[in-house]
């Protein structure tokens, strides 16, 4: 049986990931697979913070988008104030 690489998004599609994300979202958004994202998030050590809600972990897009250096566009709304 072939395994499968973890693929990272773009950041264009980072940009698009609604405000949280399920923990296999935001491990492919790291380029980590979902065993080795769940791994980290068990022992406290996912490269950004989880919230932990019921059984599930989400991260926050805001967070995925600083660890991964990338700048949120700014709109002319925001900059015409």
């Amino acid at each position: 049986m072939a395994t499968q690489r973890a693929r990272g998004m773009q950041p264009a599609e980072v940009l698009a990931l609604p405000a949280a994300v399920d923990i296999v979202t935001a491990g492919r958004a790291l380029s980590l697979g979902r065993t080795t994202a769940y791994d980290l998030a068990r022992r406290g050590e996912f490269p950004v913070p989880l919230l932990r809600i019921g059984a599930q972990y989400r991260a926050r897009r805001a967070d995925l988008l600083a660890v991964l250096g990338i700048d949120t566009p700014t709109t002319a709304a925001s900059t015409a104030a």
